[in-house]
């Protein structure tokens, strides 16, 4: 559902973000911070074209954009990845991460997802707005565990301060988690 707001004259939506992709012997968990304009329309994780997600794991797990949204999606659980966001709900005036409204923003039930998925051993952050949401909103939450935490570069168009080499070797931990 999406309602409007408006704060200082800027057009506020109120989005939702998707379910969890999840695979109850998931071991490594990627957080963004929540879907972008057009990942909603679409209704997929990382649909905006020009966003490096889908080529990064198709360089690291073979699940190239050009396959169906599903088999991408059935490759990532079976190399024991989960995809979800931080967020479960904000107010945002565009897709990007700094129009959030912190204010507005209300976490996924990380608690009950750790609970149900206790092979997790790592939670990477693609980018830092999703490390800071995290901690900010759940990790107090959260009993102490075992899992590492990893922030990655953002696979965003909008963090085009490095390159997609700089960017897949540093997603390349997938490979060794």
């Amino acid at each position: 559902m999406v309602r409007a707001a408006t704060k200082r004259g800027i057009n506020m939506h109120y989005i939702n973000s998707f379910a969890p992709i999840e695979n109850p012997n998931a071991r490594l968990l990627i957080l963004g911070s929540i879907p972008s304009k057009t990942s909603l329309i679409v209704g997929q994780y990382y649909a905006h074209s020009r966003n490096s997600f889908w080529p990064i794991m198709d360089d690291l797990v073979a699940a190239t954009r050009t396959l169906p949204y599903t088999m991408r999606i059935n490759i990532l659980k079976s190399n024991g990845i989960a995809l979800w966001d931080v967020l479960a709900s904000c107010a945002r005036a565009s897709s990007l991460d700094s129009d959030i409204n912190q204010a507005s923003a209300h976490a996924n039930n990380f608690e009950l997802f750790l609970y149900t998925h206790q092979n997790i051993t790592d939670i990477l952050f693609n980018g830092a707005m999703a490390e800071k949401c995290f901690n900010k909103l759940v990790l107090h939450k959260l009993k102490p565990n075992l899992i590492r935490y990893t922030r990655l570069p953002s696979t965003s168009p909008a963090h085009a301060s490095i390159t997609y080499k700089q960017k897949l070797k540093a997603w390349s931990v997938i490979l060794q988690k």
